[in-house]
Parts: structure tokens; sequence; C-alpha cells
């Protein structure tokens, strides 16, 4: 059996245990902790591809030409020569960042030869996935400032002593215009312009820079300089990563794979994308209680895409485990302490964890919401003939539409929470009773739970935004 093998049959065991006794937690965590360091280079080469495939959206041109091509420089001696490019665009940096170098210390744990590619050169241009403007270009300042303290973020995540950094001003800076028009005169302006992105600006009439039309070139060129066998991105860079494909076909090298990694939903349920612009996302320099904290808050549908993309467990791992949850023999809650707990491990350690652990137990989960000062106040008689999803958006601005709202509720982020002496009940606002009056809802929500009206505290819950309900 395999190293991960053996790892995976003891953490099933002990997925398979009372998650709700810290003793059982602590073990698991520290099995799970110590594998994102197990030696995997004794896995096939289709072993290998499988476990890459299983994280990735995409593994072009298919996962069997990945263990091909794994096979075939084993053969040789050697590894894959894997590439991550990395734009220095923020001095902070969050979970979502993780993903992709996550899946490349798997590589690297395979004995594959990893190549940090610090985009200096290009993030002067700006990266346009994604966006709905231009970004503004990076100065030399800048990017040297965002680089700093990037490594020591990622570190828990990553072995850098066993990595080769380079930076594409090195090809990109000396690059003539007579070698640019020529290459340029082999690159359809059609396949640019497949962008989604590119084609809605267009239409809105938004604009468009020649210079962001030039990013997936310059992009490319990193894996011509650099003859990738492999480029790692995220789902959004995909056609970047294929531009690459192209151009090494043309340099006649053999054109490099791609595997684009999942972009992460951020804790507040919204569906958006973990940004620290909507600030719906974890910091990888933020403490193990906040960390903790912020896991603990989201809808428990995004319980397994986190365990996915932060964790090692490999997938039937995560199937016993959201199975039992299915088969309720095994609490949301507790199943979310585990998945808080791997988060906290990773950037600390494991009495970090289990400290943060024991800290929400005694802090958060038992903390009254009249306790917590300054929240928005909704008054249901001036409000209460208004739709939940219209307070969401016009009065607490909680939402950006009502369609905003509405599939917030189908994600069961929206929620009533009833509070009295004896404790709280949760009542989940559907997507239906979304587009009801707010009055009638919590009217309905407080007759069933048998509580009159005055007696309790009400609150309206959206993803991890809170308001107080008054007036009732």
């Amino acid at each position: 059996m395999t190293r991960l093998g053996d790892s995976v049959a003891r953490t099933s065991e002990l997925l398979a245990q009372d998650l709700s006794s810290d003793k059982a937690v602590e073990q698991l965590l520290t099995e799970t902790k110590a594998r994102r360091y197990l030696d995997l280079s004794d896995l096939a080469a289709q072993e290998q591809a499988e476990l890459i495939a299983a994280r990735a959206v995409e593994v072009l041109p298919g996962t069997d030409r990945l263990a091909e091509r794994i096979e075939k420089r084993h053969a040789g001696g050697k590894g894959l020569h894997i590439k991550l490019g990395i734009d220095p665009t923020a001095a902070d940096i969050h979970l979502g960042h993780a993903v992709p170098v996550i899946a490349l210390s798997r590589f690297q744990r395979m004995g594959h030869d990893v190549t940090l590619l610090i985009g200096d050169f290009t993030a002067k241009i700006g990266d346009p996935s994604g966006r709905t403007a231009e970004r503004p270009p990076l100065t030399d300042e800048d990017i040297s400032r965002n680089l700093a303290g990037y490594q020591n973020q990622l570190r828990p995540f990553f072995d850098f002593e066993k990595v080769s950094f380079r930076q594409n001003s090195e090809w990109l800076a000396p690059y003539t215009f007579p070698e640019l028009l020529a290459l340029l005169s082999q690159v359809p302006l059609s396949q640019l312009l497949q962008r989604e992105d590119f084609r809605t600006r267009l239409a809105e009439g938004s604009g468009l820079t020649i210079s962001e039309l030039l990013y997936p070139i310059a992009q490319a060129l990193d894996s011509v300089a650099l003859e990738c066998d492999l480029e790692l991105g995220g789902a959004d860079q995909l056609l970047n990563l294929q531009m690459g494909r192209k151009l090494m076909e043309l340099r006649g090298q053999t054109p490099q794979l791609v595997v684009t990694m999942p972009l992460i939903e951020g804790t507040d349920g919204t569906g958006a994308k973990m940004s620290k612009s909507k600030g719906n996302y974890v910091g990888l320099s933020a403490t193990a209680d906040d960390v903790f904290g912020k896991i603990m808050s989201i809808p428990d549908r995004l319980m397994e895409p986190y365990l996915k993309a932060w964790t090692e467990w490999t997938d039937p791992e995560v199937v016993l485990a959201l199975s039992r949850v299915e088969e309720r023999s095994l609490h949301p809650m507790d199943l979310k302490k585990v998945l808080a707990g791997e988060v906290v491990a990773v950037l600390y350690d494991v009495p970090a964890a289990m400290n943060a652990r024991a800290g929400f137990v005694a802090h958060f989960s038992k903390k009254s919401f009249t306790e917590v000062e300054a929240l928005p106040v909704v008054d249901t008689g001036e409000h209460g003939a208004e739709t939940v999803a219209t307070v969401l958006t016009k009065v607490l601005e909680f939402a950006q539409s009502a369609s905003a709202a509405r599939r917030l509720a189908k994600q069961n982020g929206l929620r009533l929470v009833i509070e009295t002496d004896s404790g709280q009940q949760t009542v989940v606002i559907g997507e239906a009773a979304a587009i009801r009056p707010l009055g009638e809802v919590v009217a309905e929500a407080l007759a069933e739970a048998g509580i009159s009206a005055g007696s309790a505290g009400v609150y309206l819950k959206a993803g991890r935004k809170l308001a107080r309900l008054e007036g009732l």
C-alpha cells in the first residue's frame, strides 16, 4: 500500500468516530496535518494524475495524457516541469489564493520540478481576467511591497526551499517590437476576443486597451521561455493557459498540459468569489480565532467545496463525512468545526486549532445576539409590509438585488433567529418566503415556535450579516 493509502485508512477510521469529541478531532487533525507533508512519490503515474484531477476543474488535454507525460518523464529519470504564475497584485492574500498553491505542493511532493513565476513585468500590464474595467498597472514600488511577505503567508502550504523562482522581466523586458509583430501575425484577434469578459466589456461600451489584449500573449511567452510540461492556474485563466499551448507549438515545443483550479466561493454564501473587496474572505494572516470563526459562519452547503479546496482529504474521505451528515450520525456543526480546525491547523498548528475550537464553543456558540453592539435595526412597523428581499436590498443593503436575495435564500443562507432566555431557534427563510412580506414571515415563524411577539429578540441573518427586527 502507498503512504497515502496508509494515511487514508487511518483517517477513515477516525472519521467514523464521534467527531463531537475533542479527543477524536485532535487525533484526526494530527493525522491530516501530517499528510500535508507526506511524500507522494510512491504513487503510480495514473494515481498521481487522478489525485490532481480530483481537485481540478479541467485537465487539458486530459487526465490520461497527464499520466502519460508523467510516465515519460519518469522513464527518463526526471519529473514534470510545473509552472505557477503569480502576479504580485496585493500585499495580503487570502485562502482563495492558496488553492493552486496546494495543488502545486502535491506535484512537488510527487517528485516534480516546480517553478514559481513572479510576474513582475506582466503586473505592469494588469491581468484583465474576470474584470469589468482595466486594472491600474503596478509600479516597481508596488510590486516590491506586495512580494514582501507573500512567501511567508503561503509557507504553511508549500515548501519554498524546493522551488525555483523566476521573474518574467528576464525575457519580456528585452523583447523587441519586430519580434512582437512577427509573433502577433500568427495569433488571430478572434482567439483573443473569445474571452467572455472582453466581449462583455465591448458590448457594454466599457472599452478595452491593447495592453490587455497583449496580456495572454505575455503570459504565454512565460511558458515558451521556461519550456513547461504543465501550467497551473485558476479556472478564469483557461484562455491564457491555452495561449501558452499555442505559442509553444508555434515555437516547435511540446505544448504544455493545463490544469485549472476552482475559484472558491466566499464565506458570505452569496455565490460571489472569495474577494477582499467583498469582505467575504479568510486572510492568511488572520488570527487563529478569527479564521475559525469565519469558517464556522459559512452556510452548510459550502462544507464540501471547502473540504476539497483546503484539506488533504481524498474524495472517499469527503464522501464518508458528508454521508454521515446525510444519515444524521454526524451533526453538520461538528463537521464544520473539523473543517475550521483543518484550516487553522495548516496556518498555525493542531494545538492552536484545538484552542480556537474551545474558544468558539465557549464564546461564540453561546453568545447572545443581544450582546452584539451596533447592529442595524429594521422597524417592522415601517417595513413589515415590504418583502424580505426588498428589506435586504433597499433597507439593509445586505444584497445587491432582489435576485441576489432570492439566490441567498435558495442556498439556505437567509434565516430568522429567535432568541429567548432559553436559547436560540433558527428558521430558514426559503426562496418562496423571500418574496413575501417580512411581517407575515416573522409572525408565522413566531407562531410556529409558540413564542409571542415582544417576548423574544428576533434577528434577520443573511449570510454573515445580521440585523435586529423591532416593532413586532
